[in-house]
């Protein structure tokens, strides 16, 4: 068989195409995952009206979903390794789904513990699964770009979230005799379900399964992959040599930290543009899709500008920084609702941006055989911030009657995150290459036979 010189430009076609295959779809199974998390941020404007409860009992229902998210995140991880992504995401979606649906029915507090408990239990898994399963794919110099893409789901979400939700609350509000917010939950967690089912058809669990893509296109996919895998030797340890490995911490560390920036926007900015005079959940979800659009420009810029520098861990510090000074800046204000959407959506921004560039950190670090339980406990020690943030908010208001204090309190938190990612990721980047070498070649310079 005649040998084909694989070419960049050639190389960029391959990759172009695993892109346009892959990302689309899981573009769109994470903006339902991230919608079906923060929509109870828009219900809460009608729901807790409804069903009497206060703001305590909201932000122990929005955030008791990370406890059952936390619990199943590794095991769900050790599945995806075994029996495969096809499986394992479709699975994931058709469950969620039908607990993000069930919301609606929910009368009792308990109940809402009860649905927003299985909703995590049942999505656990899909975020650090997607990003596991960009490593079967990518290799490590062209996974910055594609994880914020694939990121930007969080920001559409919350672009197309707001008013979706608070159209849905405005325009079916009495129809068959349910609220509004009610057909909210519904209309935006059954379709999760059909994903699902296209999942099983649609996604292979790796390149070698990839029917579309030719023989040549397979073996520089995999080829590039074990390039990728030789420079990164260091992070082919075992899974418990991970859970023994200090480094892998200092990055659950920090994504325990953005992770509670994250969700005092998704479930409190509905809350915070309401405080301003807003009352109808249509215009309070048009207003709330401001900062979410800026955050994807963001996301996009810093992506790109990380990848083009091969920097990460400034990239990643200062993003941190600029959401904590938004929330500080947004604390302060309390009568102008364009400034406060300005410094919103500056936090919101900041905050957002800097995901992907700390998942390139962790899939720099990480990879091999135990990449997959590795960021599952990364991911697993992190979204504990999920839980911790919104009771920081639920107690700060309830003590003082605004959310300015648990805003000043989530942009400390921010910035002890900045502090270990300026501070500790450049020596733990520096110290994975010498170990495992530098590649003197190009990784478009493989060879293969068609």
């Amino acid at each position: 068989m005649s040998e084909v010189k694989i070419t960049a430009p050639l190389a960029e076609g391959v990759y172009r195409k695993v892109t346009l295959r892959l990302i689309p779809f899981l573009f769109v199974c994470y903006t339902f995952a991230f919608l079906d998390r923060i929509n109870i941020g828009v219900g809460k404007l009608e729901m807790v009206k409804d069903l009497g409860l206060n703001d305590l009992i909201y932000s122990t229902g929005a955030g008791i979903f990370f406890l059952g998210y936390v619990l199943m995140e590794i095991p769900s991880n050790l599945m995806l390794a075994r029996v495969g992504v096809r499986k394992t995401f479709s699975r994931i979606l058709i469950l969620w789904g039908l607990a993000a649906a069930g919301t609606a029915f929910v009368v009792l507090p308990w109940q809402l513990y009860s649905v927003r408990f299985l909703l995590g239990l049942f999505e656990a898994g899909l975020y650090p699964g997607v990003i596991f399963y960009l490593t079967r794919w990518y290799p490590a110099e062209r996974r910055a770009k594609v994880i914020a893409i694939f990121t930007c789901a969080t920001g559409i979400a919350g672009l197309i979230g707001g008013p979706l939700s608070g159209l849905l609350m405005t325009s079916f509000d009495g129809a068959a005799g349910l609220h509004g917010w009610q057909w909210m939950f519904i209309v935006e967690g059954l379709p999760t379900c059909l994903i699902g089912v296209a999942a099983f058809f649609y996604l292979d669990d790796g390149p070698a399964e990839a029917s579309w893509l030719s023989g040549p296109e397979k073996t520089l996919v995999l080829k590039n992959l074990n390039v990728d895998s030789d420079d990164t030797a260091y992070g082919a340890h075992s899974f418990a040599a991970a859970l023994a490995d200090y480094r892998v911490y200092l990055l659950a560390l920090i994504w325990f930290t953005q992770i509670c920036g994250v969700f005092v926007i998704g479930f409190w900015l509905p809350t915070i543009i309401k405080s301003f005079g807003i009352d109808s959940p249509l215009h309070v979800g048009l207003l709330s899709a401001i900062p979410y659009f800026c955050s994807w420009i963001a996301l996009i810029l810093l992506g790109r500008s990380s990848d083009a520098r091969n920097e990460r861990a400034w990239h990643c510090g200062l993003a941190m920084v600029a959401g904590a000074a938004g929330l500080v800046a947004a604390g302060m204000i309390t009568s102008s609702l364009p400034l406060s959407l300005l410094f919103l959506s500056i936090a919101t921004s900041g905050i957002l941006a800097c995901n992907p560039i700390l998942w390139a950190i962790a899939t720099d670090y990480l990879s091999g055989r135990a990449a997959a339980g590795a960021i599952a406990v990364v991911n697993t020690i992190g979204l504990l911030g999920g839980y911790v943030s919104p009771m920081i908010m639920g107690w700060a208001k309830t003590l003082t009657g605004n959310l300015a204090a648990g805003l000043y309190i989530i942009a400390a938190i921010l910035l002890v995150g900045a502090l270990v990612s300026i501070v500790f990721t450049p020596a733990m980047l520096r110290g994975r290459r010498l170990s495992g070498g530098a590649s003197s070649g190009s990784p478009f310079d493989a060879v293969v036979s068609p």
